[in-house]
């Protein structure tokens, strides 16, 4: 399996803690947890700043899995990367977008929504495990406390999921589906609300073990190359109504 972690990387350049928290980048820490998922493939990181963000057809070609984290800059990815990672994910590339990318141009393209929703700042959250019997469950307790993270709440404008595996509740009040999957053409996505920046979730075992387990459950099984409208074809039996 071929994964590839994107992250737009500027927050980096800005708030110590955020290094602090995450040397060498969200990306790097991301990557360096999926290590035991790969066993011996591929794993890429990429941002923003590398020439085509580090996605060019070559290597979304050869990835089977993409990681997103984006917030700050999500209006500086040219459109034509955002139709090059829709046009693989139809194709049958996995997607996982975490956290703040829920507003990004690659996300709110394959939801049709605005994926807006409710936040304020740091609060505690549990999450609970809504769908013990799937696959990127798999491990994971029925409920764990996550600590201090950045709230997200209701109403989280997405289409209905195909699975709701996490809920979150914080203790500010609030609610969140935290956990959501859904399939596009011959793609598997699935969004995750953990990791702001400068909380430690990534480091947090029980996200690191979702994390590798979507990887896991997002890799292609079938893939299309062509999604275009085919040409009239031949009928498979003889057609008997009369003329």
């Amino acid at each position: 399996m071929n994964i590839t972690v994107w992250n737009e990387g500027r927050h980096e350049k800005s708030i110590p803690r955020v290094t602090q928290l995450y040397p060498g980048g969200l990306h790097a820490v991301i990557a360096s947890f999926l290590k035991p998922v790969a066993e011996g493939s591929l794993i890429r990181t990429a941002t923003l700043d590398e020439p085509e963000c580090g996605l060019t057809q070559d290597v979304l070609d050869s990835t089977d899995v993409l990681l997103w984290w984006g917030h700050m800059a999500h209006d500086e990815v040219p459109d034509e990367i955002v139709e090059r990672v829709y046009t693989r994910v139809m194709q049958g590339m996995g997607l996982i977008v975490l956290h703040s990318g829920h507003l990004s141009k690659i996300f709110c393209r394959l939801m049709g929504t605005t994926c807006r929703l409710r936040w304020r700042d740091d609060t505690y959250e549990r999450m609970f495990c809504v769908m013990p019997s799937h696959p990127i469950a798999q491990g994971v307790p029925e409920h764990f406390e996550l600590g201090v993270e950045e709230t997200y709440a209701e109403f989280f404008d997405i289409p209905q999921p195909d699975e709701l595996i996490f809920t979150s509740w914080f203790d500010s009040g609030e609610t969140f589906r935290s956990g959501c999957t859904w399939h596009r053409g011959y793609g598997k996505i699935f969004y995750f609300q953990p990791g702001h920046e400068t909380n430690p979730s990534f480091n947090h075992p029980t996200i690191q073990k979702i994390i590798q387990n979507a990887c896991r459950w997002a890799a292609p099984v079938n893939t299309r190359q062509d999604f275009s409208c085919p040409q009239m074809v031949p009928s498979l039996e003889e057609i008997r109504a009369s003329k």
